[in-house]
């Protein structure tokens, strides 16, 4: 509710003063008389923190400045407002940079332009291509719509205050998700070119339709808790899921259109010239001309977790995107393992899907990240001391928004200096498109990497066959990149 403001003339204002002076006294009068419960603020508590608040002259000149500034402007660091340096020894080949507008689909965007940069590497730049976000995500959320119905099914006899049942009533479906996804969704359902079919305003706004998906996920979950109650059979439960999906695939299909079946295509070069006669596809097909072979099998997920061992395989219990399909699985290892796999892929042209916390000292304006970006410690006059696996555990930090790594600046002995990544935030932003990012932030705030087989070292590989150790999806590190 909005509050209107309170508008008055001298002699009402001091009218107002003595009755808030009156009234403060008979509160706290109140106030002296009650016994607070031990823990909570009493009054020799809060004269405590009165009593500390004498401000100098120059808190008071803060304090005014605060209350008419933005924070970061304030906070910002003057000595690293110089001009970014945005040359780099190691640089893959640069490409079209796409947006992902309103929506958390930043893994999508992320992972395709893994994928056409692969194409367009093969080919040696003759041939481009551009995927379409759309025709994947619908069938992204199609899949997690049935991920959650099923997953009701499973934990219905559990009460419904249970962890893992309010687990997925809290959340029944999203649009973020990992690297897991693309391979799933477009290992199954092939994957079409953006021309065939582009984004709908749904897409590319993706709260509302979430918010009535989830309306309706919810009250279908509940009928499945009591149809599993009532003792109906498999059968009939798994029927009427059926059916259930069946108005999910129509609110879809009236939001993000309906998916293309075959189309019609010809390949580009860099320039947009046609360079290959048009051809019928499905998009199972175009998946094959364009990716050529499975994804699932090709690559590691790695993780950079302090706060677990090292040099072990960990498994996301219900991270995935498809009932049937891959759960984020990952071997953690030291940020120096990820760096050396990253710069070996690098070198060879080939850009790596990454995620990170991006909004931790990010310099939008400028398309820099760099960890001492903005000085909030000294503006406050305190400090910000956690390290990276004490800002994980209390939920202050985590993997959040995914992003395409390019490019790495190295120094003489071979070590990053910063690295260079695409963003998905459309070409006018940061650094036309592009995030710089130093070694020193890097190493803080990136979470997930996923590298071909081809640049991983072999105990490395060997350690991926290991049994992995399970997690809860409720992990403070394992949220959705946005």
């Amino acid at each position: 509710m909005m509050v209107k403001p309170y508008l008055c003339t001298p002699n009402m204002y001091n009218m107002n003063i003595r009755k808030t002076t009156i009234a403060l006294f008979l509160l706290s009068s109140t106030a002296v008389g009650a016994q607070p419960k031990e823990g909570g603020i009493s009054a020799d508590v809060l004269r405590i923190l009165e009593e500390t608040q004498a401000f100098t002259t120059s808190d008071k000149a803060l304090s005014n400045a605060i209350a008419v500034n933005s924070i970061d402007e304030l906070a910002k660091n003057h000595r690293k407002q110089g001009a970014v340096d945005t040359y780099f020894n190691v640089e893959t080949p640069a490409q079209s940079i796409h947006n992902q507008k309103h929506s958390g689909r930043c893994w999508m965007f992320s992972g395709l332009n893994v994928l056409r940069s692969k194409f367009a590497l093969r080919h040696k730049d003759s041939l481009r291509v551009e995927f379409s976000h759309d025709y994947l995500f619908f069938y992204d959320q199609l899949e997690k719509s049935n991920l959650f119905l099923q997953g009701v099914i499973e934990t219905a006899k559990k009460p419904i205050d249970d962890m893992r049942v309010q687990f997925f009533f809290r959340h029944p479906i999203n649009d973020g998700g990992t690297f897991c996804g693309v391979a799933d969704l477009a290992e199954k359902y092939g994957l079409v070119p953006m021309s065939v079919q582009p984004e709908t305003y749904s897409a590319d706004n993706t709260s509302r339709m979430a918010k009535i998906l989830s309306s309706k996920l919810r009250e279908y979950g509940l009928e499945l808790r009591r149809m599993v109650a009532d003792g109906k059979s498999a059968k009939a439960i798994q029927v009427r899921k059926v059916e259930m999906l069946k108005t999910v695939y129509r609110i879809l299909t009236m939001t993000l259109g309906e998916p293309v079946k075959s189309f019609q295509y010809a390949f580009k070069n860099e320039k947009g010239k046609t360079v290959t006669p048009v051809k019928t596809y499905t998009p199972q097909q175009f998946f094959k001309a364009t990716v050529g072979e499975a994804l699932n099998g090709t690559f590691i997920m790695a993780m950079n977790d302090p706060r677990h061992p090292y040099y072990k395989t960990y498994e996301v219990e219900y991270d995935r995107h498809t009932y049937d399909g891959h759960n984020w699985k990952y071997i953690n290892l030291p940020m120096e393992d990820i760096a050396n796999m990253a710069i070996a892929s690098l070198k060879d042209s080939t850009k790596l899907y990454t995620s990170y916390d991006v909004g931790k000292q990010f310099d939008r304006k400028r398309g820099y990240l760099d960890i001492d970006n903005y000085d909030y410690g000294t503006l406050f006059g305190t400090s910000f001391p956690m390290n990276k696996a004490d800002r994980i555990a209390t939920f202050d930090s985590g993997s959040t928004h995914a992003m395409t790594l390019t490019a790495v600046d190295l120094d003489a002995d071979g070590k990053p200096l910063k690295w260079k990544v695409e963003n998905s935030w459309g070409s006018d932003s940061g650094q036309n498109g592009c995030v710089i990012m130093t070694n020193k932030w890097f190493n803080e705030y990136m979470f997930r990497l996923v590298v071909d087989k081809k640049y991983v070292p072999q105990n490395i590989l060997q350690i991926e066959q290991m049994k992995p150790v399970m997690l809860p999806p409720e992990d403070p590190l394992f949220q959705h990149e946005e």
